[in-house]
């Protein structure tokens, strides 16, 4: 998220008063240097559905497991691009009671267009009122919501992170490996996770992710700033955990400075992905080296059960 492109309207009267803007940029530095000592976002808690962690070794070593839950994340991502959703996201600002100040909303549809090309199709998307609530929306908010919050990670992703085996722990009802995950580097223009996510012992497969994604860009008067999320997966073909909820919630804080005030932003999204269809009946998706020759019949299994909306 950026800061709503506008002047501070105490910088202006400050500036008018002195006749410059010597005295306010004083002042507003003063005020960046108070808000550099607070942390660029607040985390988000676990809710009552995570057990106790138990930290003893597993029984095969946390490197086999990321090796093969790795595997299946690269099947199910040559699964995920067979197939069609609808994606609905909002993202709001929140006042001190917690109403709504500002809003951007918007409904896409996730399809393939005649030649068999995937295309997102805008559904519904009003016009933005964030800027109500003194943020706007940046490109890397519009990434983060089509390809960080339903994060997969790869065969082909596993060297670009550092992942370190954290234990065992139920989600639910579900027993799941815990890994901490963070970016080994930086590259210009690419998104990362830092955060935690959840394997099911069983299926290999990420079911909860909590995190956030970076880098934020924290120069002071351009900021871009990103809150936490968690994403919850279910089954939704009896074979591969699909995304079907993200929330993210948290204060983000922009320091003062170059005409600004300092300014926290109580800010949430939240994004639901629905209507899960496979897409053509020439369309092959694996399981392994079995092929599911009807993957929207529904096995019963358990899943994870995303918070109340």
């Amino acid at each position: 998220m950026r800061r709503y492109c506008r002047l501070a309207a105490g910088a202006v009267a400050a500036c008018a008063l002195a006749g410059g803007c010597g005295m306010a940029a004083l002042w507003l530095g003063q005020q960046a240097a108070l808000a550099q000592s607070q942390d660029s976002f607040t985390p988000m808690p676990l809710d009552s559905g995570f057990g106790p962690m138990n930290l003893s070794d597993p029984a095969i070593p946390p490197e086999q497991i990321i090796q093969k839950f790795a595997a299946k994340e690269t099947e199910f991502q040559d699964a995920l691009n067979h197939y069609t959703y609808r994606r609905t996201a909002r993202v709001d600002t929140l006042g001190d009671d917690n109403k709504v100040t500002g809003e951007w909303y918007e409904v896409d549809d996730v399809i393939f267009d005649p030649s068999g090309a995937r295309v997102e199709k805008v559904v519904d998307a009003p016009p933005s009122t964030l800027e109500q609530g003194g943020i706007m929306m940046s490109p890397s908010d519009l990434q983060d919501i089509e390809h960080g919050y339903p994060f997969v990670l790869t065969t082909a992703d596993l060297p670009k992170y550092n992942i370190k085996y954290v234990g065992r722990q139920k989600v639910d009802e579900l027993e799941c490996y815990v890994f901490d995950v963070a970016p080994k580097a930086i590259e210009k223009h690419q998104r990362y996770l830092n955060g935690r996510i959840w394997v099911d012992a069983t299926d290999l497969q990420i079911v909860v992710t909590d995190g956030r994604m970076v880098p934020d860009d924290t120069k002071r008067g351009q900021e871009d700033l990103h809150p936490p999320f968690m994403t919850w997966r279910q089954q939704v073909d009896g074979h591969y955990w699909f995304p079907v909820y993200t929330k993210g919630e948290g204060w983000l804080h922009f320091t003062g400075g170059y005409g600004y005030m300092a300014q926290d932003v109580h800010i949430r999204d939240v994004v639901k992905y629905s209507d899960y269809k496979r897409f053509g009946s020439s369309a092959k998706v694996f399981y392994g080296d079995q092929e599911i020759t009807n993957p929207d019949q529904p096995k019963d299994q358990q899943q994870t059960t995303p918070p109340k909306k």
